[in-house]
C-alpha cells in the first residue's frame, strides 16, 4: 500500500473520467465533478488523464505516506501540507516516506484533485475505478474514505519515476539543516479554466433547453438578469439554487427522458437543480437549459452559499468553446510531454 488514511476530511473519493456508455442501462455517468482538475493532476504527475485521484470536497483528508510519491493537488484552493509545510497548488511535488500530507478547508472553491504517479489502484467496476457512493461501487467498497483506509497505488509512468527521482536529488542537496521531505519545480500550470468565477460569484454559459418555450417570458429572463444562491442541499447528484422561481406557461408535465450533467431542471416550485457528474439517467422535470460543457468545471467548484448567473449562448458556440478547452488541454500535455522538472 503507497497510502494510509489518518483523517478522512469531509467527502473524499477515489474518482477517474466516469462510466461512459453504461446510460442506457441505468448506471450513472459519475467521475470526477471537476474533469479539468483531474485531468491536469494526473499530467502533471505523468499520468494518462483518466487515471483515478482523490477528490476532496469542502475539507481535505490526513494521509501517511508509505513510500515517497509524485504528487499534485489542483483545483479548489485547498493548499496541501507535508509535515507543517505547505505547498504548491498546481505543480507536481515529490514527498519523502513517512511524511504526513493533510489539508484544511477550502479557502475558495469546493473541489480539490489529488494525483499520484501511477494513480490509485483501486478495484474497477464497469470500467472504472470511480466511487458511485449511491450504487456502492468503485473506489473503496463503494463508499467515502474512511479512518484506516488503505490507498494502493499503481506502477509509476516513467516520467513520474524520473521527475520523482529528479526532486528527491534536489532536496538531498540542500545542505543538512535546509533538507525537507518535499520539493517541487519552480514552474506550475497556470489554471484557464476558471474564468467565470469572481468575487461576486460564478458566471455559467447555458444554452436553452427543449422546454425554454415553455416558461414564461419573465422566468426567460430571470434566468439571464437574476443571481441565484447555491443551496446547502447540493451534492455531486445536484446544484440546488434559490432565487427567483421559473414559472412555465404550461403546466403539463413532460414524459421522462434523457439527462446529463449540467442539464438544468425546474421542478413544481420553481427553483432550479443543475443536475451534476451523479445525475440519474432520466428525468421528468422540464429542462429550461443545460450548462456549456466548457463551464462544467466551475459548477464543480460552486459551494453552499455561493452566488450563481448565467449567460445564454448558442449551441455553436459552446461547441467552439469546447473545442478550444481540449486545444489547450492537448497543448498542455504536449509541453509536459517533453518538460524536465
Amino acid at each position: 500500500m503507497s497510502m494510509q488514511v489518518l483523517k478522512p476530511g469531509f467527502y473524499t473519493t477515489v474518482q477517474d473520467l466516469g462510466r461512459p456508455g453504461w446510460r442506457k442501462d441505468g448506471v450513472a455517468e459519475g467521475g470526477a465533478m471537476d474533469r479539468y482538475a483531474l485531468r491536469t493532476a494526473n499530467l502533471l504527475v505523468g499520468n494518462a488523464e483518466g487515471e483515478a485521484g482523490l477528490e476532496l470536497t469542502l475539507a481535505g483528508p490526513e494521509l501517511l505516506l508509505e513510500q515517497d510519491l509524485l504528487l499534485a493537488v489542483c483545483g479548489a484552493a485547498m493548499p496541501p501540507s507535508v509535515d507543517g509545510e505547505e505547498l504548491p497548488l498546481w505543480r507536481p511535488f515529490w514527498a519523502r516516506a513517512g511524511s504526513v500530507l493533510s489539508f484544511g478547508a477550502a479557502l475558495g472553491g469546493c473541489r480539490a484533485y489529488l494525483a499520484v504517479g501511477g494513480g490509485i489502484a483501486a478495484a474497477s467496476a464497469l470500467g472504472s475505478r470511480g466511487t458511485d457512493a449511491r450504487a456502492g461501487i468503485g473506489g473503496l467498497a463503494g463508499r467515502p474514505l474512511r479512518r484506516g483506509d488503505a490507498l494502493p497505488c499503481g506502477g509509476e509512468p516513467p516520467r513520474a519515476a524520473a521527475w520523482r527521482a529528479a526532486l528527491a536529488a534536489r532536496a538531498a542537496a540542500e545542505p543538512e539543516g535546509r533538507r525537507r521531505s518535499w520539493a517541487a519545480p519552480g514552474w506550475f500550470a497556470p489554471p484557464f479554466a476558471y474564468g467565470g468565477a469572481n468575487q461576486s460569484g460564478i458566471r455559467l454559459r447555458v444554452m436553452p433547453g427543449a422546454w425554454y418555450g415553455q416558461f414564461r417570458e419573465a422566468a426567460r429572463t430571470a434566468l439571464k438578469r437574476e443571481r441565484y444562491r447555491v443551496a446547502p442541499a447540493s451534492d455531486r447528484m445536484g446544484v440546488r439554487l434559490s432565487g427567483p422561481p421559473l414559472e412555465r406557461s404550461d403546466s403539463a408535465e413532460p414524459l421522462s427522458h434523457g439527462v446529463v450533467a449540467g442539464t438544468i431542471q425546474v421542478p413544481a416550485g420553481g427553483t432550479p437543480i443543475i443536475l451534476a457528474a451523479d445525475c440519474q439517467t432520466t428525468g421528468g422535470y422540464p429542462i429550461i437549459a443545460h450548462v456549456a460543457t466548457v463551464d462544467l468545471p466551475l459548477l464543480a467548484q460552486c459551494k453552499p452559499g455561493d452566488w450563481v448567473a448565467f449567460t445564454e449562448i448558442t449551441l455553436a458556440r459552446a461547441q467552439q468553446l469546447h473545442l478550444a478547452f481540449e486545444r489547450e488541454m492537448r497543448l498542455l500535455a504536449a509541453a509536459l510531454a517533453i518538460h524536465a522538472v
